[in-house]
């Protein structure tokens, strides 16, 4: 009962702040998500008790004890993906952007499908704590501790993502201001997280999953309603946006941006597979089939699941907003929670709101807690202090989830765009991590040389083309349509193979002259 406690107390204390300093609050809003998270919190804590014994030590914490069962495993794998970032980022785009542009959604789907094809079965048989370990395995501790760097910084820009798109759902419908929304999301959502391992964060995602779908399919009819059913939507969005309306590639919708297109598509796609929350679910699978099998079944959850924030994007873009009071969406990301607010009666949108922040909790928790086991399993523990026990790592790895949160937090407060940032998330980690993992697990010739070579070719490339959202100019004359980022990929790739056997070569001649 004592996390419940703490909970109910932060809960009371947040509406106590809020009611003081003059805050337009929605209170019945607010208090049907006091009641959302006890309930999760709930059901956390009593995953945690249960499985006392198992986190206890670092595969307990982190990997469930290797023991989810398959229906357990499709939940948590497909609440992982499909969280804030990807609904209210799907709606974003949909609306201001056109389908051309909903990205996302399709390719972390064939992701998860390549990823459970290619990668899943061969991690799983190698029995590896986290994604980090076969390049400790093949390249070392310190380059390992290098490539440590874009997964962290993929991980915190999910989760900034994510909390983002929370912070703006919640501004809107409860009508707190944003900054304090993101806060108090971030707030609750990594305290939930410390609160246990993989258990309580695959358990609450059952719960979170199934409230996410539920909510979603409640919206839609009621959205859907002010522009005149599907098939006018429809009929008013391809007016709208012309050839954009339409998910497949063409010159004439993209215009001058056809093979940024196609660098972005790449990116999402082979981007997301190296990322711990994926492979975290794969070594805790029972078996290698259940690891092929959850990623092969989530991958078709991901697609349905963008089905509802698609729609709302459409009902948002060809809405006439100047037929209400609030007007239209006062920034991109809010494009979602202001059609859950405005566009449906208040019991839907509290519903709705409960949709959004089970996605975000159910993505939230995922995050922190991979970030934090692979910064303390495979940077702190070789290179700081090899000898620490496993019930000393655990602790570490939840005390290291609140830095997390706190760093992921302060990145939230900087961002509008909730698909800017979740496209960045992908960005590195296809650019600098995707080549050293995909050598590390098939090129048994690769080593630390090439490793480390292709690191730093590929960084040079990918800041060489700037980046808008993270304020990086650029230093190198790309042409205007270049994708320049899987440009930095392949060359990253084919350095690791290159250098690591000039490398070795070298090493031998120097073996036999000696």
């Amino acid at each position: 009962m004592k996390p419940l406690l703490l909970l109910l107390a932060l809960l009371t204390a947040s509406a106590t702040y809020l009611w003081f300093t003059g805050e337009n609050v929605n209170w019945p809003a607010f208090a049907s998500m006091s009641g959302f998270y006890a309930v999760v919190y709930y059901v956390g804590a009593k995953a945690a008790n249960r499985k006392k014994a198992e986190e206890n030590d670092v595969d307990g914490l982190m990997l469930a004890g290797r023991n989810l069962p398959v229906w357990i495993a499709i939940f948590t794998m497909s609440a992982t993906w499909v969280g804030g970032g990807f609904i209210n980022g799907t709606a974003e785009y949909t609306a201001t952007q056109g389908l051309v542009w909903v990205q996302a959604p399709w390719g972390y789907a064939l992701s998860l499908v390549i990823g459970g094809l290619f990668f899943a079965r061969t991690m799983r048989r190698r029995r590896y704590r986290t994604m980090l370990d076969p390049l400790e395995e093949r390249y070392g501790k310190r380059m390992t501790a290098v490539l440590f760097l874009p997964a962290l910084t993929g991980e915190l820009f999910w989760t900034a993502a994510i909390l983002t798109a929370l912070g703006a759902t919640f501004s809107t419908v409860l009508g707190i201001d944003l900054q304090t929304s993101i806060l108090l999301s971030a707030t609750i959502a990594v305290a939930y997280t410390a609160l246990g391992g993989l258990w309580a964060v695959a358990l609450t995602d059952v719960v979170q999953m199934s409230i996410l779908l539920l909510g979603l399919a409640i919206i839609v009819p009621f959205a859907l309603d002010h522009t005149g059913g599907l098939a006018a939507t429809w009929e008013a969005y391809q007016v709208k946006f012309g050839a954009a309306a339409s998910p497949f590639p063409s010159r004439e919708a993209l215009g001058d941006s056809y093979w940024t297109w196609w660098d972005y598509a790449l990116l999402l796609i082979f981007g997301g597979i190296p990322w711990q929350v994926y492979f975290q679910r794969v070594l805790a699978s029972r078996d290698e089939k259940t690891a092929v099998r959850l990623s092969l079944i989530a991958g078709v959850v991901c697609l349905l699941a963008a089905v509802a924030p698609v729609l709302i994007g459409m009902v948002s873009a060809t809405f006439d907003w100047t037929t209400i009071q609030a007007g239209a969406p006062i920034d991109a990301s809010a494009t979602l929670p202001w059609v859950v607010r405005y566009l449906t009666n208040p019991w839907v949108s509290v519903i709705g709101l409960g949709a959004v922040a089970a996605a975000v909790m159910s993505s939230v928790d995922s995050s922190v807690l991979s970030a934090s086991s692979m910064g303390i399993w495979n940077v702190y523990r070789p290179l700081v202090d090899p000898g620490l026990p496993d019930s000393k790592l655990a602790k570490l790895i939840q005390r290291c989830i609140w830095i997390v949160g706190v760093a992921a937090t302060l990145i939230a407060f900087q961002v509008s765009s909730v698909y800017a940032l979740w496209f960045l998330c992908s960005d590195f980690v296809y650019c600098l991590l995707f080549p050293a993992l995909v050598c590390a697990l098939f090129d048994p010739k690769a080593n630390s040389y090439g490793a480390l070579a292709g690191f730093l070719l590929a960084a040079f490339l990918r800041f060489g083309g700037g980046d808008e959202t993270l304020g990086i100019p650029a230093y190198l004359p790309y042409p205007a349509d270049f994708p320049f980022r899987t440009l930095a990929m392949g060359c990253g790739l084919m350095a690791i193979i290159g250098v690591s056997r000039v490398a070795a070569v070298s090493s031998q001649d120097s073996g036999v002259n000696s």
